[in-house]
């Protein structure tokens, strides 16, 4: 039972009392605890057998911590139980609709007994809808189209599609010029891609300039809703327009005057726990914060508006970036003017995870030497597949000497201007056991040790396999270390502070792959690393020298766990990389 488990489930329980008609306090705590139980780096069910721990964690009071340890020893949590068995488990799958909430399902179940999306979707094209309060015509076709998506879609998406989809959008909006000239100035992402979350469950645009004016938007509404990407319009409004494109990610463009252009870009990009304690605080200090502006409770005038930065500033706090922005202690860091520097791209000196021709890569050696080169690297590891992984071609021992001497006739005619390092990424085996011999791995720069099979292990027997693999010394780099791939699989069963813990005493980094079919591992867990005193690399994984220049989603990983520069061993020089690594026997 790990944390995000316990997370849903409390969440859970809080959507179905709201159902319910449960009293609105006892919802709050459920919610406050399911977030706490989501962002905590502490192993929630080794906390469980120790109730002071559990009531060290912000958002969680004696109740919720008997909750937590009913969930660690049973699985289950009585209430959900319950009420689960009155309404039926669909009726958490209609809360995954778009725009659906517990309101508008406490609706549907009482009026009509509607307890899942097939009843819902029998219920619209049987007419029985018709006549139900806040049920016209428009949003029972809404319904339709949620439903529609929902099940084409399960309504989330790899933050690498919606930036692809983001930018198309922003240039066709950039290319606008209306009647009198006036065009769109700016395009900025907001909501979860511009936080960084891994994945979005849709695509927030706001736009501003001279044709986002009030007495201009008409012609840019009209432009913006001629999109040619647009599968089905949702509405077309005086000053937004939302829409679903092709793959069925939802799209919501709203044309901002620059007066509130700031506003609007803080209240848009969330979190909703964030903005709820920056409200707060804004109240406490006699303003209102809103989408439009921040103003004064007494006389409704404005104090900031047009940019983030005045906006924090006039509630005495620095500017926090976007992926800082999860109520997670930012708000108390900023208000201190002591918030971390973050790391960035710029500072990244190397990539220590890549493919070639020699395995399943698209490219020589060289040529993914001469593509780091162009993304300013100053070092890389050339880390092929092994054996085990037959459909990659992977290297025997053989193969994998021969490689060693290739890659090293590279790296001698880089000529300094790039450090080619050997490497190597060695299968774990399904009883820990290592993919080659320690002869051939003493004789690389760079080990990393990953699972590609047997994810179906149990938790127990996955963390004694990679406990085991990485006791190996030369074993350098733990790659992907839970083994997921964002929609499409878990991560495998793992005690990852147990991992965590036991490579901060070897000395052995673990990855943050920055593929964003990956990204793993995921920023709690960045988090946990960093606590845990664990060395950390971030690579790109790459098979293509084209996905070289892919670090970005990565990055904003490492951002999303607050960690700087001096956090992530490959922003050093190539010789205070390596020499940050384990080393060698």
């Amino acid at each position: 039972m790990d944390n995000p488990t316990m997370a849903r489930l409390l969440s859970e329980t809080a959507d179905l009392l709201e159902i319910d008609g449960g009293d609105s306090f006892r919802i709050r705590s459920y919610r406050r605890a399911a977030e706490a139980a989501e962002q905590t780096t502490v192993d929630l069910t080794a906390a469980a057998v120790d109730t002071a721990r559990l009531l060290e964690i912000p958002g969680i009071g004696k109740g919720m911590a008997a909750n937590l340890q009913s969930i660690a020893a049973t699985g289950t949590l009585p209430l959900r139980d319950e009420l689960l068995a009155r309404y039926g488990a669909g009726l958490l799958e209609l809360l995954k609709l778009p725009g659906m909430g517990p309101k508008t399902v406490a609706l549907l179940w009482d009026a009509a007994k509607i307890a899942s999306i097939d009843a819902l979707a029998e219920a619209i094209e049987a007419g029985r809808l018709a006549g139900l309060p806040r049920m016209g015509e428009k949003q029972i076709e809404k319904l339709r189209k949620g439903i529609d998506d929902y099940r084409r879609s399960a309504g989330r998406f790899r933050i690498d599609v919606a930036e692809e989809e983001s930018r198309r959008i922003a240039a066709y909006l950039l290319a606008f010029e209306g009647p009198t000239g006036a065009k769109i100035d700016k395009v900025t992402p907001a909501g979860s891609l511009r936080r960084g979350r891994e994945t979005a469950g849709d695509l927030d645009l706001l736009a501003t300039g001279p044709a986002c004016e009030p007495q201009h938007t008409l012609a840019a509404v009209e432009y913006v809703a001629a999109y040619p990407g647009i599968h089905d319009m949702i509405v077309k409004g005086e000053n937004k327009v939302s829409f679903h494109v092709g793959q069925g990610l939802q799209v919501d463009v709203r044309l901002l005057p620059s007066a509130s252009y700031g506003a609007a870009l803080q209240y848009f990009t969330g979190s909703k726990a964030h903005n709820v304690s920056l409200r707060q605080r804004a109240l406490k200090m006699g303003y209102t914060l809103s989408e439009w502006s921040l103003a004064r409770l007494d006389d409704g005038s404005i104090v900031a508006a047009a940019t983030e930065e005045e906006i924090y500033e006039a509630l005495g706090m620095d500017w926090i970036p976007p992926e800082m922005r999860e109520n997670l202690g930012e708000i108390e860091v900023a208000a201190r003017h002591a918030l971390p520097r973050l790391i960035e791209a710029a500072d990244l000196r190397g990539d220590l995870h890549m493919h070639t021709t020699a395995s399943d890569g698209r490219n020589t050696i060289s040529e993914m030497a001469e593509a780091a080169l162009a993304c300013g690297y100053r070092y890389i590891a050339i880390t092929d597949h092994t054996k085990n992984l037959a459909m990659t071609g992977g290297l025997d021992e053989k193969r994998a000497l021969e490689h060693i001497v290739n890659i090293r006739e590279v790296d001698r005619r880089m000529e300094g201007r790039l450090r080619v390092f050997t490497g190597i990424e060695v299968d774990i085996l399904g009883d820990g056991a290592l993919d080659l011999n320690d002869e051939v791995l003493a004789q690389m720069d760079v080990v990393i040790a990953s699972v590609h099979s047997r994810f179906d292990q149990s938790r127990e027997d996955m963390t004694a396999r990679v406990l085991r693999a990485i006791e190996n010394p030369y074993v350098r780099i733990l790659g992907h270390p839970t083994g997921r791939l964002l929609l499409r699989r878990e991560p495998f069963a793992l005690d990852m502070g147990a991992v965590l813990s036991r490579a901060a005493e070897l000395g052995l980094a673990v990855e943050h792959n920055a593929a964003p079919e990956r990204l793993d591992l995921n920023d709690r867990d960045l988090r946990l690393a960093k606590e845990r005193g664990c060395r950390i690399v971030i690579n790109s994984d790459s098979h293509d020298s084209r996905n070289l220049g892919r670090m970005g989603y990565g990055i904003r990983q490492l951002r999303r766990a607050w960690l700087g520069p001096e956090d992530v061993l490959n922003t050093r020089g190539p010789s205070e990389f390596l020499a940050g690594l384990r080393a060698r026997p």
